[in-house]
């Protein structure tokens, strides 16, 4: 069966515009007891079929699975094999992530014996209710498809429907096999025609004509539009089409996080970021907008704002994405098809229409204006350590136009969403619908395997670092260089920013020693013992080529030093933690404690209940 599996996944293709990809373009593995003789047979005995690489930790090659189908827009992804057990158990944050932010992965765990004749087995979860229950169960809830394979012939619906949802894009995510230990390795005759070559083809839907002339008419009759770009902009390549349509119309366009490089970040109508961390041209375009026109966004809190963004009380929504569930949010227009392909029936339906010449001017100025804050904000000068923005800068002044970003968790993120002056569609991953820690290293390897022609930079921070680093050497393995640009500001800097705003000063952020008995207020812990930690060295032990910078001139020189490197690169950089980026005319609801004896808390939470005014609903 598992034999079957793997000349199954090799003859997997897709098709888009008269354009051919495989689909399947390898398997990562962990092997054990679960998937050795089975999974790991069938890749060592026919190495051609599918391209096996080596992991260091489950939960980082659905990551890495995950940044190789975002960069391939969503056209192509690997396959994850796992043994049972906590092998399998690892997989679930990263299903997690590739499902919530719709990209492909196939996970390909092992399970217990399905004759259940050795009962229980090594690593069996015993259910005293079930007796059909497995550790993998845990992978539903995160899964867009899951089954269980109990005989060998199940494989073939359970394989051709797994492929229907990794190839759908509007239903697209984790799809989950688990594999009986037993079953993987039973025979059965299949069907010649299950190992043929098999092209799916993915069309370009378009909603109804009423409907196109119904969302035209509403773009129409509004003064101050705004076009919110999402991810799906970028996965339908949308981005030229994009282009056109802002160039005629001239309606201004605020990004995502997924849909960040739909523009340029020097085109005229591009605002940049919108949403809790937005930039402020693109804030209070939005709060004033009386039509919004969502590309490809989910609205997520963050986009929203937490639904504080649109104060506009005229406020009507057109919403274009291939997922009905998204094209129906906030009570839009909903015009459910793929983005290309509607927004040139749009383009059509909006001939000769513009936006005022004293709106185009209005957020023009603006976004003039936040391009000398970014400037500002990349030239600091801060002192005795550099300020995050000013680490941002110098990666970006020295990154060519078609150099990947990659980012997940913490602070940066938000940073980069704000400061970040994107020149191509695909220079910008940061992975943000889960905000996964650990992601980034594992999700930069994706991405460089996925496009080896581009130098990926991965920024990421030292809690993030902690969490999952080992992948540095997989990329050393399969001499897939990354420079990584490692961040250290001695604790979780974003939570920690985030808690003292609440009131909270900082409460169990701090990389320090115990301090009267405690770990808790940052502040506190200024004065407290440094811990012996080394992330340099650490980083130098898994084989990377480490550069310790302490200032901005000195990381400048590093980034240029790594060009001529040929392997990864660790840029270790010391940053303060307390100096950061602002927030932009936006709001986040982080709820506080009605009830509390701290007057920070007291007051945070009146501050709360101000903002708790602003918010809208859109129906």
């Amino acid at each position: 069966m598992a034999q079957a599996l793997v000349r199954f996944l090799a003859a997997q293709y897709v098709e888009r515009d008269g354009v051919e990809h495989r689909f399947i373009e390898g398997c990562f593995g962990i092997f054990g007891h679960g998937n050795l003789t089975g999974v790991g047979q069938a890749l060592a005995q026919d190495p051609d079929l599918l391209t096996y690489y080596q992991a260091r930790n489950e939960q980082a090659m659905v990551h890495t699975a995950a940044g190789f189908a975002r960069m391939r827009n969503r056209l192509g992804t690997l396959a994850c094999t796992t043994s049972i057990g906590p092998g399998a158990t690892n997989m679930v944050t990263g299903a997690a992530a590739a499902t919530v932010n719709r990209v492909p992965v196939l996970l390909l765990p092992g399970d217990v014996f399905a004759s259940r004749r050795p009962d229980p087995v090594l690593q069996q979860l015993e259910s005293p209710s079930r007796g059909d229950v497995s550790v993998n169960d845990s992978l539903i809830a995160v899964s867009r498809y899951f089954d269980r394979i109990q005989r060998p012939e199940q494989l073939i619906p359970a394989a051709l429907s797994a492929m229907r949802v990794l190839t759908s894009q509007a239903d697209t995510g984790a799809a989950t096999l688990a594999l009986p230990q037993d079953v993987q390795t039973e025979a059965y005759d299949y069907p010649d025609a299950f190992f043929e070559k098999r092209i799916w083809h993915l069309s370009r839907p378009l909603p109804d004509a009423s409907i196109l002339d119904r969302a035209a008419g509403l773009i129409r009759s509004s003064k101050q539009p705004l076009i919110i770009a999402g991810g799906g902009v970028i996965y339908s390549e949308a981005t030229e089409v994009l282009r056109k349509l802002v160039r005629r119309t001239g309606i201004p366009v605020v990004e995502t996080q997924a849909g960040k490089g739909s523009l340029p970040f020097d085109h005229p109508g591009a605002l940049g970021a919108i949403g809790a961390t937005g930039t402020p041209a693109a804030n209070r375009i939005a709060a004033e907008a009386d039509l919004v026109l969502g590309v490809g966004t989910r609205y997520s809190d963050f986009t929203t704002a937490s639904r504080t963004a649109f104060q506009n009380p005229e406020i009507r929504f057109v919403n274009v994405n291939i997922a009905e569930l998204d094209s129906h949010k906030l009570g839009g227009a909903a015009l459910t098809g793929d983005a290309r392909a509607t927004l040139e029936a749009l383009d059509e339906r909006l001939q000769r229409w513009t936006v005022s010449d004293a709106y185009q001017k209005q957020y023009e100025q603006m976004r003039a204006d936040w391009d000398h804050e970014v400037s500002r904000l990349f030239a600091l000068g801060h002192a005795p350590l550099p300020a995050q923005s000013e680490v941002i800068g110098a990666v970006n002044d020295l990154s060519a136009p078609r150099d990947v970003v990659v980012c997940a968790a913490g602070s940066m993120p938000g940073d980069l969403h704000k400061l970040w002056r994107t020149r191509d569609a695909k220079g910008y991953h940061v992975e943000y619908g889960y905000s996964t820690m650990g992601y980034e290293i594992a999700g930069g390897l994706g991405v460089k395997l996925a496009d080896p022609s581009r130098e990926v930079y991965v920024m990421v921070g030292d809690g993030s670092y902690l969490m999952m680093s080992q992948e540095i050497v997989t990329s050393i393995q399969e001499r897939a260089k990354l420079t990584i640009v490692l961040v250290d500001n001695e604790g979780f800097a974003s939570i920690g920013g985030l808690s003292r705003s609440k009131g909270m000063a900082g409460f169990g952020t701090r990389y320090r020693y115990r301090s009267d008995g405690s770990l808790g207020d940052d502040e506190k812990h200024d004065d407290a013992e440094r811990l012996p930690v080394d992330l340099a060295r650490n980083a130098e032990g898994l084989g990377a080529h480490v550069f310790r910078t302490h200032n901005v001139e000195e990381l400048r020189d590093a980034i240029n030093a790594a060009k001529n490197v040929d392997s990864t690169v660790v840029i270790y950089i010391p940053t303060d933690r307390y100096e950061s980026v602002p927030s932009y005319d936006s709001w986040w609801e982080v709820p506080v404690a009605e009830v509390a004896d701290s007057k920070e808390v007291q007051k945070a939470r009146e501050e709360h209940e101000r903002g708790l005014t602003r918010r809208r609903w859109h129906v």
